[in-house]
């Protein structure tokens, strides 16, 4: 069927975009949220849900060569209902010598990692749990969930011992005692750290205090006055020395701190000294792509521990190594995952995909000759194989969560896919602005992106995410082209590699063709079916090889781009009558030959839509008020088929 009619009156590089329809997320229910844990039962997580904690407050001693701790946390919380006692976790090898309420010592009792303690709270009441405790954590190779909360070992580049905390997704509970909630952000936390004269300590907030005890050991004494997840709060120690430095974001109240706790091998900060400072730059971009800092009256830092990759410990982030793509990631999580965190381990894509992008967008302004290269391997690494999801529904497998494929290169890449959508980088960057503003300090699901883009775009955004986010694989186009005379005859196609799940993708294409005696054209096609005819009145002669998607704003593999003189061309002769008069013009023309009230649309050559309005025939359209340019009109006939011209004063 013969989709869209193009006459063109002159040529550029322009955007179509398609008429929006309302419709469902036909998978909706299966998206909603629940709760789970990878080591309480549904009822125990349900008896943890009666109250909210509102503080955390660690005091703990260790050192740099062993795991073992000992301590005492305070947790303090509010009951969201009358309740005799409350439940958290504490791994269940560790000793307890005593737990106290309200500063009173009770009986608790004790199954496995879960722990009730008697509170007798009104609701609404808040009360205090004071839990000391001391033991060696359980490492990957004793914790039959494959956790490793707390870490000891040596840098194999740099000979430095280090013991350091990873809690996310479940292991927060294997150090400290915690309701691991994502959804019950702590409204603030303390971390005091006791370690040996020679050794740092490292953690989230501002250092208030640094205490020499005298006995050869020193206690550092961490606040972070901010909401916080359980996963985030984080220790590092190690013989460290530090080196700070200032970021300068426009519009920022005053210097934004950057602490680094780097290991105090003579030959470290040296080496890594560059890619240290370069996180100025940094977070300089991110504040005016993201919005402010979230915690910029405090700081933003790094703590080195030899793991592969990184960490994000809110406001410090434990790094293996400094390097730009990953330091960009950990950063860019203050705001996708720390400010804003996924709602459930399904919505990892809110902290995981946008931390991805950040690298990219990172990239594009510092370091643009690397950008194309980037996404280009994004993109392969998604196609490796054929299916696969950004959302999934098992929120237990931390292979599926952090799936590299998938929730953090698939998920960065429909990102890029979304910026191509909206097709407005202002538009863009102002609605990931304020969806931080709107989620600050809390939680969000994939789908509250889409409904956030939803409302600032007007576009229906909804089949894109069921395709993309929700759906698997990837198209792969082919076109297929005749000449007749100046008019170019083209057939775009595509099949889907998991057609089982996702078998059309809708989303508009770019295609590059290429002219005699013209610069190269690059059209934005709208695409609704798996194979679309279009006619290009009076394009010229196809000189060359045409592109499919030449910058790689979408995932997808190219087939086939063939002559063939087979096509058919449908019925187009009944469209071609409609003409705009006078073209050019001054602004204001009618549409010649229009017989009945229909739909039109207007779009600037960057594809915003400036007016949307049913026409009589005969009636005027006055675009002078948006500029002189060239626009595209759009036709809605009564059979659906849209023509589109160019008009130009």
């Amino acid at each position: 069927m013969l989709k869209q009619l193009f006459f063109f009156l002159c040529f550029t590089t322009f955007s179509i975009q398609a008429q929006e329809t309302s419709t469902t997320c036909s998978k909706r229910t299966k998206h909603e949220h629940s709760l789970k844990s990878a080591t309480l039962s549904v009822a125990q997580i349900s008896e943890s849900e009666k109250y909210d904690v509102n503080y955390y407050g660690l005091d703990i001693s260790m050192t740099n060569t062993s795991t073992y701790l000992a301590g005492t946390v305070e947790m303090q919380a509010k009951a969201r209902v009358a309740l005799d006692s409350a439940l958290f976790e504490l791994f269940s090898t560790f000793t307890i010598s005593e737990i106290r309420v309200n500063g009173q010592p009770v009986n608790y009792s004790r199954s496995n990692s879960a722990i009730k303690v008697p509170v007798n709270a009104s609701a609404n009441e808040v009360f205090l749990i004071e839990t000391d405790y001391s033991g060696t954590p359980p490492d990957a190779a004793t914790n039959p969930l494959g956790g490793g909360g707390m870490t000891y070992d040596t840098s194999p580049s740099w000979g430095n011992h280090v013991v350091w905390s990873l809690s996310e997704p479940f292991s927060a509970y294997e150090w400290f005692p915690v309701k691991q909630s994502l959804r019950d952000k702590i409204d603030s936390c303390s971390v005091k750290i006791t370690v040996p004269d020679s050794c740092k300590a490292g953690s989230n907030g501002i250092l208030e205090n640094i205490v020499n005890l005298g006995n050869g050991f020193t206690r550092y004494e961490w606040k972070h006055r901010h909401p916080i997840d359980y996963y985030l709060i984080s220790v590092a120690v190690a013989k460290y020395v530090e080196h700070s430095l200032y970021a300068n974001p426009v519009g920022a109240p005053a210097p934004i701190l950057i602490q680094n706790y780097i290991y105090d091998n003579p030959q470290t900060l040296p080496n890594f000294l560059d890619e240290i400072n370069e996180t100025a730059d940094f977070i300089e971009l991110f504040y005016e792509l993201y919005g402010p800092y979230p915690f910029e009256d405090e700081k933003y830092g790094h703590c080195m521990a030899p793991l592969s990759g990184g960490m994000e410990h809110q406001t410090m982030t434990t790094q293996g190594f400094f390097e730009k793509t990953l330091t960009a990631h950990e950063l860019g999580h203050q705001w996708w995952g720390n400010n804003v965190t996924c709602a459930s381990w399904s919505d990892i894509w809110v902290n995981e995909g946008f931390a991805s992008y950040s690298e990219y967008l990172m990239l594009e302004d510092l370091y643009p000759n690397e950008k194309i290269q980037h996404m280009t391997d994004v993109h392969n690494n998604v196609m490796t194989q054929v299916g696969g999801s950004v959302w999934f529904a098992d929120s237990l497998n931390t292979n599926r969560i952090f799936s590299g494929r998938l929730t953090y290169d698939k998920g960065a890449a429909i990102i890029h896919s979304l910026r191509y959508l909206v097709n407005n980088d202002t538009l863009f960057f102002n609605t990931l602005r304020a969806f931080q503003t709107d989620f600050a300090d809390s939680v969000a699901a994939g789908i509250d992106v889409r409904n956030k883009f939803m409302e600032t775009t007007g576009l229906n955004l909804t089949p894109f995410f069921e395709q993309w986010y929700f759906g698997e694989g990837y198209p792969t186009y082919s076109i297929r082209y005749k000449q007749v005379a100046n008019d170019l005859v083209l057939q775009i196609s595509h099949t889907a590699s998991k057609p089982s799940v996702t078998a059309t993708f809708t989303n508009p294409i770019d295609v590059r063709i290429f002219r005699q005696g013209q610069t190269d054209t690059t059209i934005r096609f709208e695409i609704a079916d798996n194979e679309e005819l279009f006619i290009i009145p009076n394009f010229g002669i196809v000189a060359g090889n045409m592109g499919i998607d030449p910058k790689n704003w979408v995932v997808n593999k190219v087939g086939s781009i063939t002559l063939d003189n087979t096509i058919n061309l449908y019925e187009i002769q009944t469209t071609n009558e409609l003409k705009i008069v006078p073209n050019p013009n001054n602004g204001i023309f009618s549409i010649e030959n229009l017989e009945k009230k229909s739909l039109v649309e207007v779009y600037q050559m960057n594809g915003q839509k400036v007016l949307s309005r049913t026409i009589s025939p005969s009636e005027q359209i006055d675009l002078r008020a948006f500029g002189n340019g060239t626009y595209l009109v759009e036709i809605h006939s009564e059979k659906g088929i849209k023509l589109l011209k160019l008009v130009h004063f």
